[in-house]
C-alpha cells in the first residue's frame, strides 16, 4: 500500500500570535461539538415525540453510565495528548508516531477485552444503580448494551481527534466528525422511525445508529493513519507490538485525568439517584435528560473544545521552551470560553419553555422542572466554561493530578454532600440539586485558576526515550 508523507507541524503556535493560535485550534472543536450535540437532539427529539419522555430519560441516564465507564479508557488520550504536544512543540515527529499507535492499540485492547463484555453484563445492575423507572429501564437496557459492545468505533474517533489537535491540525478531526455526525443522523432517523422494510428500533436505534457511523469512520481512519498523510501517522519499521515504557506514560499522566472522569461521573451517577428518589422522579430525569445532557452540551461542548485548544497550545509552548506564551494562551482561552458561555446563557434564562418544547416535552411537571434547572444552568455555566479551559491549561503541561482532587472536592463531595444534608434534614426537591451543580461549578472553577496562577507546571518533565529498531 503506497504511503504519503506527513505535513510539516505547525509553528505558528508556538511562534506566532496566541489568540489566533488558540481560535484556529478551538473552533474547528467546537463546531464539531455543537454538531455532534445537534445529533443527539435529533435522537432525543425522535425518541421524545415516538417513545415518549421515558425514552428521553432512557437515553440521558444510559449515556451518562456509559460515560462514567468508558471514561477510564478514554484517559489514555489525555495522557497521549500531553506527550504529543510536548513532542510536537519540540519538533520530534517519531516520538509522536510512537505515542499514537501505542495510545490506539492499548485503547483498541481495552476496549474489547473488558469494556464490551463488562459493560453488556453490568448494564441491568447499573441502571438499578441509578433508579431508573422500570418503564425507562425497558427502554434503556438494549441502548446500553449497543453502546458497550460497539464502543471500540467511538473510542478510535476520540483517540484520533486528540492526536490531531495536540500535534495542531484541528480541522482534519472537525472534518470527520461532521462525517460522524451526518451519518449517524441518517441512520437514526431510519433505525428510531423505521422505515419501510426496516423496523423501529425505538430507542435502541440510536445506539444502532452511533454503532455503523462510529464504526465505518474509525476503518477509514486506521487506513489513512496506515498510508499518511496526516499530522499523525503509525511509525514504520520499530515493531507494532506494545512498548511498555511508552504505555507507562500514558497511564502516569493518562490515569489522574480518567480517575478524575470516574470520579465526576460517579458523582453523576449518584446525582441521578438522588434525582430518581425524588416525589416526581420520572419527569425530573426527562427535564435533567433534556436540560442538562442536551441544552447545556452547548455550553459544555465549545467549554471542552476550548479546553483542547489551551491543552494543545500550553504544552506545545512549553515543549518549545515558552512558559510564558503557555499562561497567556490558557487566559486567553478562558476569556472566549465566559464569552460563549453568556451567550447561550441568555437563551436558557428567557426561553427556557421553548427550548424544552423543541424536545416534545410539554407536560407541566417536566416544564416546571426544566425551566428552574436552565434558568440555574444559565449562570452556572459562566463557572465552567472557564473551569475547563484552566483544566485543559494544567492536563496540557502535565499536571493532570491537580484537576483529579479539584474535581472530587467541586463536583462530587459538595454537591452530593449538599444533597444528603437536605434530604437527611428535609425534604429533597429538584431546585435543591440544580443549586448543588451551581455551587459544584462556582467553587471548580475557584480552585482550577488557583491552581493554574501558582505556575507549579513549568517544571514537569516528559519523555519517552529512543525507538529501538525493528529486527530484520
Amino acid at each position: 500500500m503506497p504511503t504519503t508523507a506527513a505535513p510539516v507541524y505547525d509553528r505558528s503556535i508556538v511562534e506566532g500570535p496566541l489568540a489566533r493560535a488558540v481560535w484556529r485550534l478551538a473552533w474547528p472543536t467546537m463546531l464539531v461539538n455543537i454538531i455532534g450535540g445537534l445529533q443527539s437532539l435529533v435522537d432525543q427529539v425522535l425518541v421524545g415525540h415516538i417513545v415518549g419522555y421515558t425514552g428521553n430519560a432512557a437515553i440521558g441516564v444510559s449515556n451518562q453510565i456509559f460515560i462514567a465507564v468508558v471514561i477510564f479508557v478514554s484517559s489514555l488520550f489525555t495522557g497521549m495528548s500531553v506527550l504529543v504536544s510536548r513532542f510536537a512543540g519540540a519538533g520530534d515527529r517519531d516520538k509522536v508516531d510512537r505515542t499514537v499507535y501505542q495510545a490506539f492499540i492499548t485503547a483498541v485492547g481495552l476496549a474489547v477485552l473488558v469494556l464490551a463484555p463488562a459493560g453488556y453484563f453490568l448494564a441491568p445492575a447499573l441502571l438499578d444503580f441509578v433508579n431508573a423507572a422500570p418503564a425507562v429501564q425497558a427502554e434503556a437496557l438494549p441502548f446500553l448494551r449497543i453502546m458497550f459492545l460497539t464502543s471500540t468505533g467511538m473510542l478510535i474517533f476520540f483517540m484520533l481527534g486528540g492526536a490531531l489537535r495536540s500535534a495542531g491540525d484541528a480541522r482534519t478531526p472537525m472534518v470527520l466528525g461532521v462525517v460522524l455526525t451526518v451519518l449517524n443522523i441518517a441512520c437514526n432517523v431510519v433505525l428510531i422511525r423505521g422505515l419501510g422494510p426496516i423496523p423501529a428500533f425505538r430507542t435502541a436505534g440510536a445506539a444502532m445508529g452511533t454503532a455503523i457511523a462510529s464504526g465505518l469512520v474509525a476503518l477509514y481512519s486506521i487506513v489513512r493513519l496506515w498510508r499518511g498523510g496526516w499530522v499523525v501517522r503509525f511509525p514504520r519499521g520499530q515493531g507494532y507490538g506494545p512498548d511498555w515504557g511508552i504505555i507507562r506514560e500514558l497511564f502516569r499522566f493518562g490515569l489522574p485525568a480518567g480517575i478524575q472522569g470516574i470520579a465526576m461521573n460517579i458523582g453523576g451517577v449518584f446525582l441521578l439517584a438522588y434525582i430518581g428518589s425524588l416525589t416526581r422522579s420520572a419527569a425530573a430525569q426527562a427535564a435533567f435528560a433534556v436540560s442538562y445532557n442536551q441544552l447545556f452540551s452547548f455550553v459544555t461542548w465549545t467549554s471542552i473544545g476550548l479546553m483542547g485548544a489551551a491543552a494543545a497550545v500550553a504544552g506545545q509552548n512549553l515543549g518549545a521552551g515558552h512558559p510564558e506564551r503557555t499562561a497567556r494562551a490558557v487566559h486567553i482561552a478562558a476569556r472566549i470560553g465566559v464569552a460563549g458561555a453568556a451567550c447561550v446563557g441568555v437563551a436558557f434564562f428567557l426561553i427556557p419553555r421553548q427550548l424544552l418544547a423543541i424536545f416534545g416535552l410539554q407536560e407541566p411537571a417536566v416544564v416546571e422542572i426544566g425551566t428552574g434547572l436552565l434558568r440555574i444552568l444559565s449562570v452556572s455555566g459562566l463557572f465552567i466554561s472557564a473551569a475547563l479551559t484552566y483544566t485543559g491549561g494544567l492536563q496540557g503541561t502535565g499536571d493532570t493530578k491537580s484537576p483529579l482532587y479539584i474535581s472530587i472536592v467541586s463536583q462530587v463531595i459538595l454537591p452530593l454532600g449538599i444533597c444528603y444534608v437536605i434530604q437527611q434534614t428535609g425534604t429533597l426537591r429538584p431546585m435543591h440539586i440544580w443549586l448543588a451543580i451551581l455551587a459544584g461549578h462556582a467553587t471548580r472553577f475557584g480552585l482550577s485558576y488557583y491552581r493554574f496562577a501558582q505556575g507549579r507546571w513549568r517544571t514537569i518533565t516528559v519523555d519517552i526515550g529512543t525507538a529501538a529498531a525493528e529486527p530484520s
